[in-house]
């Protein structure tokens, strides 16, 4: 859904104004598409995290199926809090784990793993490499938690859109998440870690500990002071980096900071020949839509639309089981035969 407010109206013509001296034909407006809840936009932001694309599609496909088994009463989905091992023991997501689809071709003998290497103390980069074994390894997050990342864990099917309508209900509500076991919902939607922190979450709406009409509610203003104040009660949420908060307060309306992650390092250095570092990223930003404040996030995703639909056609005319595509291995300069690996974000 769109935001429609006045506030938000303001800054969809002031960007234009700003925007469409140098990019008079761009088909990005600046009206950005967020979540019915603020409680569904803040739990995606945290399956943007330490994966690749199609997996966060999965991840929330997977949510959303399970809202419908909830729904339904299904015993299969209700887990009690405590040991869940019986109830979940066997389980079979309905979300099977498929290899993404590449464009190089690959020995098909060989498994794959992610493997993250530190650079420059911050930015973290992955990079697939070729295994004759299931090897796993472990992701550390920015507060300190990891992830045992399998070999076939870099992407799920994302179903086509008849399957797919059929068989997903609406976004879970924070209600229907706080009392599933963690161990469960880990399993039965592939959340991995992320598991823990939604739950958390759930269960601080819930008993009242965080007020979603308040955060809203102070985001109408989109001052300078009232971001701060929102960003250090979203830092207290486990989970919620730097990473996370800039994507949910883009969502409330803030556009002044970019999200900075692994696809924000790969347009800098394809489309704009930089060799970004976590010590540069932030003043090369500053450079390139600093002339866009406080719309920097706008400008940015303006071109990166525009790169998208050069790459694929028109975003709002491709079939839903093509959303998959649009992942960084599809994104690789055909002239550039040489691979490199691509930086992580701090979640």
């Amino acid at each position: 859904m769109l935001r429609f407010s006045e506030a938000e109206e303001k800054a969809v013509r002031e960007f234009r104004s700003l925007h469409v001296v140098d990019h008079p034909n761009r088909s990005f407006s600046g009206r950005v598409f967020r979540s019915p809840t603020l409680f569904e936009d803040m739990v995606k932001c945290i399956l943007l995290c330490n994966c690749q694309w199609p997996r966060t599609l999965s991840m929330a496909q997977a949510l959303c199926e399970l809202q419908l088994e909830l729904q339904n009463g299904s015993p299969c989905t209700i887990a009690v809090s405590g040991n869940s091992k019986g109830e979940s023991e066997g389980f079979i997501p309905k979300t099977p784990a498929s290899k993404e689809t590449r464009r190089n071709k690959v020995s098909t003998k060989g498994m794959f793993c992610k493997k993250k290497l530190e650079l420059d103390g911050n930015l973290q980069i992955d990079h697939v490499v070729a295994s004759s074994s299931t090897a796993t390894t472990l992701l550390t997050t920015d507060n300190g938690d990891s992830e045992e990342l399998r070999s076939h864990d870099s992407c799920h099917e994302f179903s086509n859109g008849n399957e797919y309508f059929s068989r997903t209900g609406n976004f879970p509500s924070p209600s229907e998440l706080a009392n599933l076991d963690e161990s469960f919902l880990a399993k039965r939607c592939g959340l991995g870690y992320r598991a823990g922190y939604i739950i958390e979450l759930a269960r601080a709406i819930v008993e009242g500990k965080i007020q979603l009409g308040q955060l809203e509610e102070l985001s109408k203003d989109a001052s300078l002071s009232n971001y701060k104040q929102l960003d250090d009660q979203l830092k207290q949420i486990r989970g919620y980096g730097p990473f996370t908060r800039a994507n949910v307060l883009m969502c409330l309306g803030y556009y002044h900071v970019i999200p900075t992650d692994s696809e924000t390092v790969r347009h800098l250095k394809q489309v704009h020949s930089r060799y970004t570092t976590s010590k540069t990223i932030e003043r090369e930003l500053e450079e390139i839509y600093g002339k866009y404040e406080p719309y920097q996030f706008l400008a940015f995703w303006s071109e990166v639309w525009d790169f998208y639909e050069t790459r694929f056609g028109k975003l709002n005319e491709m079939h839903s089981s093509d959303y998959k595509l649009i992942t960084a291995c599809n994104m690789r300069s055909t002239t550039n035969k040489r691979k490199r690996p691509s930086r992580k974000c701090q979640c």
